[in-house]
């Protein structure tokens, strides 16, 4: 079967915080006809991410089309859960003409790319384009690089080292498997940052791939959709960390839900994410929360000490008020002292 025939798929990766979610439903409320379909990995137990894209209200893409998988990374539980949800949608009366796939901030994007070659989907679907969204003012403060020198000197002083940074090697594959790397935030960065991350993109990548910069999740769609890369034919030219090993795990983090109480103002919760980030360095923090006197629920979402908040939507009637957020570091965290610190 050609490709044309294929329903095409987008996958959206990127790290922690990056903006995936900003950006999918970006896409959604801009769909330009398209019927669409989504599938979203959580990397914890609260489906916020999915929450997020559900409250949109977009008829190109309805709730019951947008497919929560929240029972591990999706690279690697692929055979349990990626390839059954992909073939529900396939199967539906009305089905999707296109799929946006966002993976979780540790998501490897190759494995998945892979799993298009199997049997049971390969002739339905295709990669239409692999998008690497990019926290370009993290990667401007140097959150997620490493130096390479300091790091051979590491190397050379300390034999015991472990020199593994799970962390710059995850944000490598994702670059190195991009067809498109969107770097957001633009707007926190000055000129000069901007050029030297865009230097820095282009060192690991392996081949000439376009970055745009833009701000707040806001790429044209079809900047986006149709691609054509067909990437599962493709997977040569997106070499990866971890082609000589089997599984990979994400041993390296933890993720947990702290239950918020009341806040009497949006500043309060964001005052004591940002303390928990500065105290415990903690990644990635997002959630929902009740504002005393206030209708709607509010949507947080930080990145180390930047912390983004709006009134998302109304609370459902009957639906009950208990805010809740998800907290993301790696190995160690102080759970317990995170938790008195939100609780305040």
């Amino acid at each position: 079967m050609s490709t044309v025939a294929k329903v095409p798929c987008t996958i959206v990766t990127g790290f922690l915080g990056a903006g995936k979610t900003t950006l999918v439903r970006h896409v959604l409320e801009n769909a330009e006809g398209r019927r669409l379909a989504v599938i979203v990995n959580e990397f914890g137990d609260v489906g916020i991410d999915g929450d997020i894209l559900k409250s949109c209200g977009i008829e190109s893409c309805p709730e019951d089309a947008i497919v929560e998988l929240a029972n591990g990374c999706i690279c690697c539980t692929v055979a349990d859960d990626f390839v059954p949800a992909l073939e529900a949608l396939l199967n539906r009366p009305n089905p999707p003409e296109h799929i946006v796939i966002e993976t979780s901030g540790l998501a490897l994007p190759k494995p998945l790319v892979q799993a298009f070659n199997w049997p049971a989907i390969a002739s339905r679907v295709t990669v239409d384009g692999v998008i690497a969204v990019v926290d370009g003012a993290a990667v401007a403060a140097g959150r997620f690089a490493d130096d390479p020198e300091a790091l051979a000197k590491q190397r050379a002083e300390d034999s015991s080292l472990d020199h593994d940074n799970p962390l710059e090697e995850v944000f490598e594959d994702q670059l190195l498997c991009a067809d498109l790397v969107v770097m957001n935030k633009a707007d926190l960065m000055s000129d000069g940052e901007r050029k030297d991350v865009t230097a820095e993109i282009n060192k690991t990548l392996s081949r000439a791939v376009k970055i745009v910069e833009v701000q707040n999740g806001k790429v044209p769609t079809s900047v986006l959709l149709g691609l054509g890369a067909a990437a599962e034919a493709d997977l040569a030219s997106r070499p990866s960390h971890h082609d000589a090993e089997g599984e990979h795990d994400h041993e390296d983090f933890e993720t947990f839900i702290v239950d918020l109480p009341l806040f009497d103002t949006p500043q309060q919760l964001v005052d004591r994410i940002k303390k928990i980030a500065e105290v415990h360095d903690v990644l990635r923090a997002k959630g929902f929360a009740d504002v005393k006197g206030k209708p709607m629920r509010l949507l947080v979402q930080g990145v180390g000490n930047r912390i983004q908040h709006q009134f998302d939507r109304a609370w459902k009637s009957g639906e009950p008020r208990q805010g809740r957020l998800v907290v993301i570091g790696e190995k160690g965290l102080d759970q317990a002292a995170i938790r008195a610190l939100i609780a305040g």
